[in-house]
């Protein structure tokens, strides 16, 4: 592995997705839209900050898309764009391993 060169567009991608939140937040979307208090309340321990830092980053980048209904009151939904949806079967496989590999801990119930 001498000459061994990282492909930048690959690095880019690898450092997007392995952000705290951002792979979760894509796989809650694969379903469909979803509210913000409804992506909030499916991942326990993610502040609405970072919750919306990560949508807005997502959203530059071109992963989701952020949909406001002119209604009273407004209703914001996040939906999965093409390039989003197209990480659905890497989330899959990611799956699929976990289960394969990773074990969790035993709680502690003393």
């Amino acid at each position: 592995m001498k000459n061994f060169e990282m492909c930048p567009r690959f690095e880019k991608a690898v450092d997007l997705l392995s952000k705290r939140w951002v792979a979760l937040i894509v796989f809650v979307l694969i379903p469909g839209p979803c509210r913000f208090g409804e992506i909030e309340s499916c991942l326990s321990n993610l502040s609405g900050k970072v919750l919306s830092d990560r949508l807005k980053e997502l959203e530059n980048e071109g992963i989701v898309q952020r949909t406001v209904y002119p209604e009273i009151p407004v209703r914001i939904e996040y939906s999965l764009t093409p390039k989003g949806t197209a990480l659905a079967p890497i989330l899959k496989e990611i799956g699929n391993w976990s289960s394969d590999w990773v074990e969790l801990e035993a709680k502690c119930t003393s």
